[in-house]
């Protein structure tokens, strides 16, 4: 049944609704603060929803993406998408990046690639250092996950490791395409750069991390349960 909630007499409830879903996700803006509205029955806008998130100060903890001071190699490969991040089938663009992330017991690097289609995590490795072996593995994890899909398109950022002979040793093997997009320009990998940024304020930043296993395993937990089962995504329609 849906909820009408006109006039400021309402302006109360709202906001508390506001800060019950902001506390459970600090990475929502208002626009998906909007969808939760919608998804619970009530009929608002996005321009009021917006209006009383910034009387409240409830705002997204994302900021905009920021190069990470990573070593670019040569451009190895073209970019095949150049911002049009999108896909019609599963499987058949996937994107992929490096983060790290300081652990008491030492550094944990974790390598991604989420499928364009579904917009889902398909495939993810982690290490102690960050290596080339360390792509290879995200990529050797997604190719079992799926089956071995043949022509997948697979972009990266200029990263060294994307474009080491041993990555582009593994996408031939597994008959994929490389992609890459251009040195220090976040806009040309967006879709994991943004992913990336839920990440680090969702779990890298919310505590200390004791060790890499402890910290992993946050990660796969926030991944399932939040990211892939309550984060609306507004390119499947959310």
């Amino acid at each position: 049944m849906t909820r009408l909630v006109p006039g400021k007499g309402k302006d109360a409830e709202i906001c508390e609704v506001i800060r019950e879903v902001y506390s459970d996700d600090p990475g929502f803006g208002y626009r998906f603060i909007a969808d939760e509205f919608a998804d619970r029955g009530y009929r608002l806008s996005e321009r009021r929803v917006w209006r009383l998130c910034s009387k409240i100060q409830v705002f997204s903890v994302i900021t905009r993406c920021r190069p990470r001071g990573k070593k670019s190699g040569a451009p190895v490969h073209d970019d095949l998408f150049e911002w049009h991040f999108d896909a019609d089938a599963p499987n058949t663009a996937w994107v992929t990046d490096i983060t790290e992330q300081w652990t008491v017991q030492g550094r944990l690097c974790l390598c991604v690639i989420k499928d364009l289609c579904s917009r889902g995590i398909v495939g993810y490795a982690t290490s102690s250092r960050v290596k080339a072996s360390l792509a290879v593995a995200a990529l050797d994890d997604v190719m079992r996950k799926r089956g071995y899909p043949q022509g997948v398109i697979v972009h990266s950022d200029r990263g060294w490791q994307f474009g080491s002979r041993k990555f582009r040793a593994a996408l031939r093997a597994y008959e994929a395409v490389g992609s890459m997009g251009r040195v220090g320009a976040c806009g040309d990998n967006v879709a994991m750069e943004s992913f990336f940024a839920l990440v680090q304020k969702n779990v890298l930043d919310r505590r200390s991390w004791a060790s890499r296993r402890e910290l992993s395993a946050a990660i796969t937990h926030w991944i399932k349960r939040t990211y892939h089962r309550k984060r609306r995504q507004r390119a499947l329609g959310k």
